[in-house]
């Protein structure tokens, strides 16, 4: 298994819109529970822009670099050199894939996969890894697309064994094992740490 693989083994992915108290304390507690990667997704309902964004990304990436947890942004390509940060991760509809690597050679790059045919649009060999999902349905994201299920982190696997592959959608503690089990390398959550009661001990559930 590659460093990398492992680094996204438990990916923490907040703004402060999923927040209903301080998301650096979150994300402090979610460190000391095992975290070891954070993506910074400043979207949708609630979410701050201009300096605001920026004085919370500074602290949330001072954070994740002190605690050698990978840093990434949410598809705000600008941000990324601002906040010098660790990777990117975009959807179909973002930044085309070849952009960004021009611009960010050395980044990290994960894309958002949830069936074949974007598969088949997507250059997957500019990419360190893929998101897949909604694995299970999830209320977290507004503009959310039907579940796939765990089939189709196995067909993602089969295809591509060598590319880091990690689910993403409705995926707790009680369901984390079965996404692992499927061939996942690791999980992807929001509320699952945002809202839980005992942080440290969700994120070592799973």
């Amino acid at each position: 298994m590659t460093d990398l693989n492992q680094q996204l083994r438990k990916y923490f992915i907040m703004g402060s819109q999923n927040c209903n108290r301080d998301p650096v304390e979150i994300l402090k507690e979610a460190i000391v529970g095992g975290i070891t990667a954070f993506q910074y997704r400043e979207k949708g309902t609630g979410s701050l822009s201009g300096k605001a964004k920026l004085e919370l990304g500074r602290k949330l990436r001072d954070i994740c670099h002190k605690n050698d947890v990978l840093f990434f942004i949410n598809d705000d390509v600008d941000l990324v050199e601002t906040l010098d940060a660790d990777g990117i991760h975009v959807g179909q509809d973002d930044m085309p894939i070849e952009q960004i690597r021009e611009r960010f050679p050395d980044k990290i790059i994960g894309l958002s996969i949830s069936n074949m045919e974007e598969v088949k649009q997507s250059p997957m060999k500019l990419v360190d890894y893929v998101g897949a999902g909604p694995i299970f349905t999830t209320s977290t994201k507004e503009d959310a697309i039907s579940s796939v299920g765990l089939e189709w982190i196995k067909t993602l696997k089969d295809k591509f064994p060598l590319l880091p592959v990690v689910g993403i959608g409705g995926i707790n503690p009680e369901n984390a094992r079965s996404v692992i089990q499927a061939g996942a390398d690791g999980v992807s959550v929001i509320s699952a740490i945002t809202k839980a009661k005992n942080i440290k001990g969700a994120v070592k559930q799973l």
